[in-house]
């Protein structure tokens, strides 16, 4: 048990230095061949870089990396390849205009003449690839036009195309349905039976108590402790990773009633960037004081919804109202007019410009306001005390209000895209997978914000693809399948393994009334 030969990967002292700020100060840490390792810890305690420098997208300041008890020098992803490491990263690594199968076969040696079958080879070998690991996308479409979810199913299967030993998961259910979260933890026993080590670092402490095999938990830069899974719980866990005693999960949020519907969505139609329907007839309301939880499989037409309400993509057939008003069909700049704010999926992708500080990025709905600019001309000196404001009010940990955002947290990001959207007083929160990668104190303080609005009689659209957040926030739970709404649960109804099985498209006769019982009429 203690032979070092034993492990798969040692790490040992390893330092790691970005100017005068240490991300990892002497850190141990070693995983076994056929095991399943959890790597936990909050936004900034270190864990992605350790896997970085594993993974050879950084190089150590110093310390010592043993693969299968060899010292190796892994200064490129190309190294660690070769030595069978492999990483999904919680940013994908995709180009956009490549299709998904064009993205897993980049870079791969072949013979100088490929052939006209060679890529049509691929395509269904990876397809083959998907379907045994349960991990569908079409492989034939560009990257542009799939979710996050597929995204990431893309990324999952090109490291396992390419056969990697050592495979680092970052964040890797957080798209995931239960039924396709069960799935994958499936998948992973494989690969351990196999002899390959699964390192999967995660926020969801259910999912770390489920899978794993062994525990790894990091704070500041530091490693905390490392653990059977069997000596431990998540509560014990929770005070490792913050160093403090966690709130108890708050199972019932004790609210008022809902008030009048302020958004109705009526016969509503929307084709995808693939030219299909995305959104089928779509009916339902959302009152004020009150969040709908959106749940589904990613790709089942959440995004496209999210994007006809803010103006970002316009509706073929139907009617939108909003706060007794007919919506203006494809106008962002009517949405945010009517009072409509909106957290994006993919927060350095369509919410923040990762290059500017947040002083541009609070201004971006507000620049052309009185209070903000005049005669043309951005008010310089009050900006900057409002932003400065905004970031304390918000606890936005940042060097500076001028340091380019993309330099933040993923937790810091996220609180600062809530400030802007949530200073303007929105009547309505539109907020897609509002804590995708943030770590349990981060996840905490946007459940927080949510709830804040619904108190004060805002209403709140939650899309998001994790069940445990829709059923702990939701006033109302809507199961979105091929671009219907198969289901409207209220909270005292609510059953996971029901509402997993609504989400696969499947409908038990116990419950096949419920779409048409719950069927929303708003007038």
């Amino acid at each position: 048990m203690g032979n070092e030969a034993s492990y798969s990967v040692e790490m040992k002292r390893i330092v790691k230095q970005f100017g005068p700020v240490t991300a990892n100060d002497h850190v141990d840490f070693k995983a076994k061949a056929g095991e399943i390792h959890a790597l936990l810890g909050e936004n900034g305690a270190g864990k992605s870089t350790m896997m970085c420098m594993l993974s050879g997208v950084y190089r150590p300041t110093s310390g010592e990396i043993r693969i299968h008890g060899e010292p190796v020098r892994i200064r490129s992803p190309k190294d660690a390849m070769k030595l069978g490491v492999g990483m999904v990263f919680q940013n994908f690594r995709l180009v956009q205009t490549l299709t998904a199968a064009e993205n897993i076969v980049l870079g791969e040696k072949s013979g100088f003449l490929r052939g006209p079958r060679w890529m049509k080879n691929k395509q269904e070998e990876i397809e083959a690839i998907s379907r045994r690991f349960g991990l569908p996308f079409p492989a034939d479409r560009p990257i542009w036009q799939l979710s996050v979810g597929e995204q990431q199913r893309v990324e999952i299967v090109k490291t396992l195309y390419r056969g990697a030993d050592l495979i680092i998961l970052d964040e890797p259910t957080s798209v995931l349905t239960p039924g396709e979260v069960d799935l994958l933890f499936e998948t992973l026993d494989r690969l351990k039976k196999e002899g390959k080590t699964v390192i999967m670092t995660t926020h969801k402490l259910k999912e770390v108590m489920h899978a794993s095999d062994s525990i790894s938990v990091m704070r500041k830069g530091r490693m905390i402790a490392t653990m059977d899974k069997a000596a431990t719980n998540e509560r014990e866990l929770a005070q490792l990773m913050v160093g403090k005693e966690m709130l108890e999960s708050r199972t019932s949020v004790s609210v008022g009633t809902p008030g009048k519907p302020m958004l109705i969505v009526k016969g509503v139609d929307v084709y995808g960037d693939h030219g299909r329907k995305a959104l089928d007839s779509l009916d339902f309301h959302v009152c004020e004081g009150e969040i709908v939880g959106v749940a589904g499989v990613s790709g089942n037409g959440q995004k496209e919804l999210a994007e006809v309400l803010n103006g970002l993509r316009v509706w073929q057939q139907g009617e939108v109202r909003f706060d007794g008003h007919e919506l203006r069909n494809g106008s962002v700049r009517g949405a945010i007019e009517a009072g409509i704010a909106h957290v994006p999926e993919n927060r350095m992708k369509s919410g923040l410009a990762g290059s500017l500080g947040a002083v541009d990025n609070l201004l971006f709905k507000t620049y052309r306001s009185k209070e903000r600019s005049r005669f043309g001309m951005l008010r310089t000196g009050s900006n900057r005390s409002w932003s400065q404001s905004l970031v304390e009010r918000f606890d936005v940990k940042t060097p500076s209000i001028d340091a380019p955002v993309q330099q933040m947290s993923g937790g810091n990001q996220q609180k600062l895209l809530f400030a802007r959207e949530i200073d303007q007083d929105p009547k309505l929160m539109v907020a897609v997978h509002p804590t995708q990668g943030l770590d349990v104190g981060a996840s905490e303080g946007v459940h927080r914000l949510l709830e804040e609005l619904r108190s004060k009689g805002r209403g709140v659209l939650l899309i998001s693809e994790d069940l445990d957040e829709v059923m702990q926030l939701a006033d109302r739970i809507l199961v979105l399948y091929g671009g219907s709404i198969v289901g409207n649960i209220p909270r005292e109804e609510a059953e996971r393994e029901h509402i997993g099985m609504l989400m696969a498209g499947l409908r038990d006769q116990d419950h096949s009334h419920e779409a048409g019982s719950h069927k929303e009429v708003a007038r």
